[in-house]
């Protein structure tokens, strides 16, 4: 009994010595290094002026001072004029030298008559309806009042150069928008023989010149034959031209 008891007494010393030589001879063991803490979220998305600008530096895109960003505004009417030029030699006989000039949209709309001549549109295409027929469908001739048909009728020239101008106005007297328009004459040779002008010209801001293509409708009637090609009644009409300047800003 007296063995076992100092044996467990040694070992006892043992692992006391070796426990102090382990925590540094003061029986105590080393204390952990303190956490390295994350930095805050002020640290973390503070940035320096140089990397970052502020807002106040920023510059300044918008008209209204609202962030909204605006554009030049598109103009949506035009100013200015559009002159039809031809030359007219007047041809002998009957059932001839009628005509109208009109402004249409690409639509086939008339938009404003510039002229016709007295005689057809005064009553006399109730008497002969072949005269410049298709203006007086598209006009509704039926419908106009005396004024209306006293402001774009007038008496068949001589002869020579003819000019008639468009201000831009619909039949309403308002401007229209910019855009492509079509410009039309209509000449009857003689009966129911006729010439058909048209062409196209762009109304913007920018000066133009178009000249028209000719169809020529060739048809006999109940007592005359129909015309050809070699037909003087094809001059009656000559080369349409259409020039629009825009007026100066």
């Amino acid at each position: 009994m007296k063995k076992h008891t100092s044996v467990f007494v040694a070992i006892t010393i043992i692992a006391g010595f070796m426990l102090s030589a382990c925590s540094g001879g003061n029986g105590q063991a080393e204390p952990s290094a303190p956490p390295t803490n994350p930095p805050s979220q002020n640290e973390a998305t503070t940035a320096s002026p140089e990397a970052s600008p502020t807002t106040a530096q920023q510059p300044d895109l918008s008209a209204d001072n609202q962030g909204n960003t605006t554009e030049p505004d598109t103009p949506t009417s035009i100013s200015g004029e559009v002159i039809i030029s031809f030359d007219y030699e007047r041809i002998s006989g009957s059932a001839s030298n009628q005509w109208a000039v009109w402004i249409e949209d690409m639509g086939g709309n008339l938009i404003r008559t510039l002229y016709a001549t007295a005689w057809t549109a005064d009553g006399g295409y109730t008497l002969r309806p072949d005269s410049i027929a298709m203006w007086i469908e598209k006009s509704d001739r039926a419908s106009m009042t005396d004024a209306e048909v006293d402001a774009i009728s007038g008496a068949t020239p001589r002869g020579g150069t003819q000019s008639y101008t468009w201000d831009l106005m619909d039949a309403n007297g308002n401007i229209v928008s910019p855009g492509e328009y079509r410009f039309v004459v209509e000449g009857t040779l003689r009966w129911k023989n006729y010439v058909l002008y048209s062409g196209t010209i762009m109304i913007n801001d920018a000066p133009m010149t178009a000249q028209a293509d000719a169809d020529f409708v060739y048809e006999a009637s109940d007592r005359y034959a129909a015309l050809t090609s070699d037909s003087p009644e094809n001059a009656m009409i000559g080369a349409v031209i259409a020039s629009f300047v825009p007026n100066a800003s």
